[in-house]
């Protein structure tokens, strides 16, 4: 799968280095010409972080969050995050209707026009709601090969003991990037799990610390994103989760949480390796 995508991605990742490390996926490969469109089916990819790891069409409209460098790995700490089952035909409803409100809009990761899923609710729900999400712990930087194995044992140290928690997300929340290039409608966390979730970051920020690294925003806010358009379009993308709210709220019925999942885990991604910083097994 991830040959397949970067196949279709305009370079390769941030780094060619010997055999015990992260590498690019598409090293062997040899295209003869230009490639058709990958299958909609094939397009549901673990996580987000190739965007950073990938030089990107005009298209999209994205671009490199560093300067690509020979020798770096991009560095990405989250929280795995899968959406249950349950409230996925709400999810998909409030979708079509945001997509409705607002046009351009793209899911995160696969890069399908929203449009285009929202004709076949099944494929809607499959490929924008049936896949890994992220919770970041730390921002995505470039880093050297020989501060991996520092980095991952001493996120281990201090990440490993966790307890499970439950994550609540309760809001329907929109973001810009820092260089204002692309704006996300997400879910933010803003209440049960968000205590844990800080402390986890505090972590991670001592980890950055102690090796030269940008540490998280001051004022944290965990979520994760659905959909993105390009550019700086908060206002419309407001204007319509505030719509969202007074028709979902209309009669008195306020509602509580969007949807909620249990914590199982932390990882992190360094090129295209993933590593288990920690893990719970099912209860």
């Amino acid at each position: 799968m991830d040959a397949l995508r970067a196949s279709y991605a305009n370079s390769c990742s941030d780094s060619e280095s010997d055999s015990d490390t992260p590498r690019p996926t598409n090293e062997n490969h040899q295209a003869s010409g230009p490639l058709p469109p990958p299958p909609l089916a094939l397009l549901s990819p673990p996580n987000s972080l190739g965007e950073l790891n990938y030089s990107q069409t005009a298209q999209s409209g994205r671009v490199r969050s560093f300067p690509h460098v020979e020798g770096n790995y991009a560095l990405h700490v989250f929280i795995p995050v899968y959406i249950p089952s349950s409230p996925k035909k709400e999810l998909v409803q409030y979708l079509k209707k945001v997509m409705s409100l607002v046009p351009g809009l793209h899911v995160v990761d696969v890069d399908i026009p929203l449009n285009i899923l929202c004709k076949d609710d099944n494929k809607l729900e499959q490929v924008a709601l049936g896949r890994e999400f992220h919770i970041s712990l730390g921002r995505t930087v470039p880093i050297r090969v020989h501060q991996i194995d520092s980095i991952v044992t001493m996120l281990r140290q201090k990440l490993q003991f966790q307890r499970r928690y439950w994550i609540d997300f309760n809001k329907w929340e929109v973001f810009v990037n820092d260089d204002q290039t692309r704006s996300f409608l997400s879910v933010e966390v803003i209440a049960g799990g968000l205590a844990e979730i800080t402390r986890q970051i505090q972590a991670v920020n001592e980890v950055y610390r102690l090796h030269n690294l940008p540490e998280f925003y001051e004022d944290p806010r965990p979520h994760i994103s659905l959909v993105w358009a390009l550019g700086n379009i908060s206002d419309s993308l407001k204007r319509a989760v505030e719509e969202m709210r007074r028709h979902i709220n209309v009669g008195g019925s306020v509602q509580k949480r969007i949807f909620t999942c249990k914590f199982n885990g932390i990882e992190c991604k360094i090129g295209n390796k993933t590593y288990k910083i920690c893990k719970f097994s099912e209860d």
